[in-house]
């Protein structure tokens, strides 16, 4: 190949971008091109309207040899496919007279010609729209030409091609040294095309044609005028912009006329094949026709370098990016300059470095709130897939750009990548109000918004985000698939993830890392790339490789392991480099999906719960100011609140708006399903890791935890459920999938093997995801539900592990661990409810029960809940009571201080919310004490166990019926979720449900709330309120008879043993022991008390060092001596 030359004065110059005269063009028919235009009525297709054309088959039809030949047999075969008549007259003609005229074996390069050169000539100057004959009004006239046919004839032109060079060349530089006089302003318009109109500041901007068929501007404009474009819009070699508002501004220049012509005549050259397919697929009629549109696009490259004028800055915009975004260039008008010029790299990069450019700036003023977003969208996709041989031109182009993976410069590196990167501005369209406010100002803050009309425009705007996520999944893909680009696609993507670390912090600084829709559009094009990649292929252990692109701090809390234990096993993983196979694609993208769901769609879920609490207050604070105006609007604070109440609704409103576009681009079924299909697959990983013979797993998992998943990070599990817990809440229906059932599997192996993870919080978390998709808490979920109660492993294993977290849940080591237990004691509960209404789980329960220590412990934390709860919930009920009343005195009231009384207002609405949660928890654990006291009732009589129970109905019973319950009637109980009728069935149940000898006396022992005046009390309300049967009234009273026959007895007893010695007393409560034990300390205590002591802490009392039962030792010769002694007390009793 020749170098290009500047500026060419003459036609016969090389023009140096001259294809090879045997190589036909890229027929408008075949596979080779790449459409810019939507289909015609002729029928052409265009690759650019279909969704994804096989990249294979694409590929392989694409695949050329390095002089870019193209089988002529295939050219003529595309091209024969549409048979409408022939545009070309007088084509056939008699051997008789094709044997008189000229031999053309000297001009022509195919051997046996069926078309006259007469023939040919005409062909070219139809297409080309010139003469040297004479002038015309739809021609343009070469007067240099006609000059040199004149003189000589046959020494004006070598071949055709030569002469279509001269021809082209003339034209081009008629019009760039012609000052006044338009060489284009003769030609006529053959369609109606998107025509140039010459703006107020000199600029030219494309627009639509008008409706009636007429052209906008006739040549008078000193454009191109109404055959700037004609054809393409009609003929199908290009498609009009999709709105008629759609605008879109080039220079007005020789160049953008000299562009319109070549444009044009290359789409000729597609007209005419369409005409007469059969005839055009002749061999010489095919190379005539390529060598057209080859110096067609040869020229282009001219125009667009500058070399027919002045020498074009890079920095300035192509002049072909307007045309590319109006879809309107002919069909393989892009390819074929692609593969002309691409060989040439100087020559290349000085093209398409201005068309890269060109796209991102225009798409940096796209935005959702109308369809212009797409044109650049799919310029560069289309630009990305053409292909030569196994080399995307184009991709090798925009990765060589120094901006495209930008090294970080400041703190804020993630949205320093995305604002500076090439690819980052395409990646950048939005949805979220944070990061565009067009959408939700255009169709979310109407007066008149509707519940249908946010749903049909929700579905709009989730089909623009899928039409532009497809796009730049084609860019990111063709990119991977090109050899010599794939390790920068990889390093950019890498760099995407680490720039955004901060992104998965609780509190970080938005504006130092990407913004939510591009996280998303990048975790969308990612979930496209692994949604084939086989589990077999992706290595476990590669966030361990020493070549991981990824940067998973040491800090990073593990799964299991701890930093030390990590740093130890890392340096012996490292110490044999062979242990590790050369990181694969399929293994690099997996966990690059992973880290990016991480850094996406959860900080998404996130935000948009906290959205949601704001809302939630706000209308709150909103509806507060409005109820209580009466009392501040004639106060000096009154345009204080006025303007408050103004600020609050503002802010309402804002943030409703925001609202509205996250559910567009968060709430979106299919971009939840696929990631809860890719969580699937993370979890089928990580339980292949625990047990290799997955799905054919088996629980107790191997005592001996695996390296690799002890040191894997801890949000691989975690946000599984975090996920789960969001779409539970927010989009259940999408749980409804195949994938599912991993997602059980993985729910019951972790919560059964609680030793596997190190954090307690992450195991209640997916006890929570249990309780959440519970029927009694969303009844969307029940299917989910039962195939977790249903699952083999469930059956065996669950109630235990829950039972056992119950209790292990008292010390968890965080500080808020005293409160967060009641929360997930709470979930156990409701998960308990429903297991024992499947009759599945009975047996393990019923095991449960009699297996005797891990039960009673759970009793014990049972009875410690309900005591603290219902104390606290009834405390606060009081305290309500107590401000209700003074606000009912409005006299009184009045006369209190405003500071006063916004200080009761507020204590009042503290103890409502206490109230409330309180009284929800206590409610459960009475309940679930209401329905084991029915099904066993041993352990619950048991002698460390039987007294505390008693006590703690006893104070209840206290407070529901004593003298002081009339403090806990408050307005409208059920506000609060207050059932005390309910409350006090359930507990004198409980009552009956134990009734026996051995609980009558753990009730009578019960010196601090039981009396005989109480129970008579509860058995008149009983009576009075219908709460219980006749019979069940008469059961409660007998009790009651039993109870007040063993306090007469111990009255008696507390007389004989009040001189017990001291040695007899246990040390901490200073009662006579009746079982002495001695502890490894030393000291002896009673049996009794230090097991129920160890029930709460298993710590010796008087050193806090480890203790437990075994280490108690009975001591005999005590406890005989304290009989004897009780034995003497009693012989000692007058009667």
């Amino acid at each position: 190949r020749e170098t290009p030359p500047g500026p060419l004065p003459a036609a016969s110059q090389s023009l140096g971008l001259n294809v090879h005269s045997g190589t036909p063009a890229t027929s408008p028919m075949g596979t080779s091109g790449v459409a810019y235009g939507s289909q015609s009525s002729e029928g052409v297709s265009s690759l650019s309207s279909s969704p994804s054309n096989s990249l294979e088959t694409q590929s392989q039809s694409l695949s050329r040899s390095q002089s870019m030949d193209i089988d002529p047999a295939s050219c003529e075969k595309s091209m024969s496919q549409v048979d409408v008549d022939s545009g070309i007259e007088n084509m056939e003609v008699e051997d008789s007279d094709r044997r008189e005229k000229r031999n053309l074996t000297e001009k022509e390069t195919s051997a046996n010609s069926d078309v006259s050169e007469d023939q040919a000539l005409h062909l070219i100057c139809k297409i080309l729209r010139v003469s040297w004959k004479e002038q015309d009004r739809d021609v343009i006239f070469l007067p240099s030409l006609a000059a040199d046919f004149h003189r000589n004839p046959k020494d004006v032109y070598s071949d055709f091609k030569d002469l279509i060079s001269q021809i082209l060349m003339e034209v081009l530089m008629m019009s760039s040294q012609s000052n006044v006089h338009n060489p284009f302003a003769s030609l006529t318009a053959t369609s109606q095309p998107i025509a140039a109109a010459k703006s107020s500041d000199h600029r030219l901007t494309l627009v639509q044609p008008s409706s009636q068929g007429g052209s906008p501007m006739g040549p008078s404009a000193g454009s191109f005028g109404a055959s700037s474009l004609s054809s393409l819009g009609a003929s199908g070699g290009g498609m009009s912009c999709d709105s008629a508002s759609d605008r879109f501004t080039i220079e007005a220049c020789k160049e953008t006329e000299m562009l319109n012509y070549l444009i044009e005549r290359f789409d000729s050259v597609g007209m005419e094949e369409r005409k007469a397919p059969k005839m055009c697929s002749q061999p010489n009629v095919s190379q005539l026709l390529s060598n057209i549109r080859s110096q067609c696009i040869s020229h282009v490259a001219l125009v667009l370098q500058g070399a027919l004028t002045q020498p074009r800055s890079p920095l300035q915009q192509s002049l072909l990016v307007p045309y590319m975004l109006c879809r309107n260039l002919p069909y393989g008008f892009i390819q074929e300059l692609v593969r002309i010029t691409h060989q040439e790299e100087e020559v290349f990069k000085q093209i398409f470095i201005p068309i890269l450019h060109g796209l991102a700036l225009a798409v940096k003023e796209c935005s959702f709130d109308s369809d212009n977003f797409k044109f650049p969208l799919m310029a560069l996709a289309e630009l990305c897939e053409i292909k030569f041989g196994k080399t995307h031109p184009v991709c090798n182009l925009a990765t060589s750009l120094p901006l495209w993976c930008p090294k970080s410069l400041s703190p804020g590196c993630g949205r320093e990548i995305q604002r500076l990167s090439y690819l980052g501005a395409f990646f950048s369209l939005s949805v979220f109000a944070e990061d565009d406010t067009k959408v939700g100002d255009k169709y979310f803050s109407g007066p008149a918004i509707t519940m249908e009309n946010t749903r049909v425009v929700s579905q709009s705007l989730q089909h623009y985000l899928e039409s532009a996520r497809g796009d730049l999944f084609k860019v990111l893909h063709n990119i991977l698939l090109n050899g010599e680009t794939r390790e920068l696609a990889l390093n950019y993507m890498a760099a995407l993830v680490n720039y955004n670390v901060k992104k998965a912090q609780m509190q970080t600084d938005d504006k130092l890392v990407s913004t939510d829709g591009f996280m998303l559009n990048f975790l969308w094009v990612l979930q496209q790339l692994s949604m084939k990649i086989k589990l077999e292929t992706v290595d476990p252990y590669y966030i361990f490789h020493p070549r991981c692109r990824l940067v998973v701090s040491l800090e990073e809390t593990r799964l299991k392991a701890t930093m030390e234990e990590l740093k130890s096993w890392m340096a012996e993983l490292h110490e044999d480099p062979s242990k590790f196979s050369e990181p694969k694609f399929p293994t690099e993208c997996f966990f690059l999906t992973l880290h990016t769901h991480h850094l996406s769609i959860l900080p998404c879920c996130r935000r948009y719960i906290r959205r949601l609490r704001a809302i939630r207050e706000l209308n709150r604070t909103v509806e507060e100011l409005k109820n209580s105006e009466g009392q501040w609007k004639d106060s000096p604070l009154a345009s204080r609140h006025r303007e408050m109440l103004k600020r609050c609704k503002t802010q309402l409103k804002k943030l409703v708006r925001a609202k509205a576009c996250a559910d567009v681009g968060l709430l979106d079924e299919n971009l939840l399903r696929r990631c809860l299909q890719f969580y699937s697959t993370v979890i089928q990983l990580i339980l292949r890791m625990v047990d290799p013979v997955y799905p054919n797993i088996t629980l107790p998992l191997n005592p001996e935890i695996p390296k690799s998943f002890a040191a894997l990070p801890e949000f691989y599990v975690e946000d599984v459920a975090e996920f789960l817990l969001f779409v539970v809440q927010y989009s259940p229906q999408v749980l409804y999938e195949p994938c599912v059932q991993d997602v059980v599997t993985f729910l019951v192996v972790f919560i059964c093997s609680q030793h596997y993870i190190r954090n307690p919080y992450l195991i209640a978390k997916l006890v929570e995801v249990l309780f959440v998709t519970n029927p009694a808490v969303q009844p969307r979920t029940q299917r989910f539900s039962e195939m977790m109660e249903n699952h083999p492993l469930s059956i065996k294993h669950l109630v235990p592990a829950l039972m056992k977290f119950y209790t292990d849940v008292e010390h968890t080591g965080a500080t808020s661990e005293f409160y967060d237990k009641f929360t997930i004691r709470y979930h156990i509960s409701t998960i308990f409810k429903s297991l024992w209404q499947n009759i599945a789980h009975h047996g393990t329960f019923m095991e449960e029960f009699n297996s005797g220590k891990q039960f009673v412990r759970y009793i014990n934390m049972l009875i410690n809940d309900t005591t603290f709860l219902l104390d606290e919930s009834l405390e606060s009920l009081k305290r309500i009571h107590e401000v209700q009343e003074e606000m009912k005195n409005k006299e009184q009231w009045d006369q209190l201080p405003r500071e006063q009384q916004q200080s009761r207002q507020s204590q009042l609405t503290q103890d409502e919310r206490v109230s409330r949660s309180y009284l929800a928890l206590a409610t459960e654990t009475v309940e679930m004490f209401h329905i084991l006291t029915k099904q066993v009732q041993k352990p619950f009589l048991r002698p460390e166990l039987g007294p505390r129970l008693a006590a703690m109905l006893n104070f209840n019973l206290q407070q529901l019926c004593g003298p002081k319950c009339r403090d806990l009637k408050v307005e409208n109980p059920e506000k609060y979720g207050f059932e005390p009728k309910k409350l006090l069935d359930q507990l004198t149940d409980i009552y009956l449900q134990l009734d026996c000898a051995r609980f009558a006396k753990a009730i009578a022992d019960d010196q601090r709330s039981y009396s005989r005046e109480l129970f008579e009390e509860v058995i008149s309300k009983m009576r009075k309120a219908g709460i219980k049967s006749s019979i069940a009234i008469e059961k409660f009273k007998l009790l009651s008879e039993k109870v007040e026959e063993i306090v007469a007895k111990n009255s008696q007893s507390e007389m004989d043993y009040s001189d017990a010695p001291d040695e007899f007393k246990d040390p901490l409560m200073d009662t006579l022991m009746t079982d002495p034990v001695m502890l490894p300390s030393g000291n002896i205590m009673d049996r009794s008390i230090i097991l129920r002591h160890l029930l709460n802490s298993p710590t010796d009392p008087f050193n806090r060092q480890p203790l437990t039962e075994s280490m108690l030792e009975s001591v005999p010769e005590l406890k005989e001596r304290i009989h004897t002694w009780m034995r003497e007390k009693q012989g000692a009793r007058p009667f």
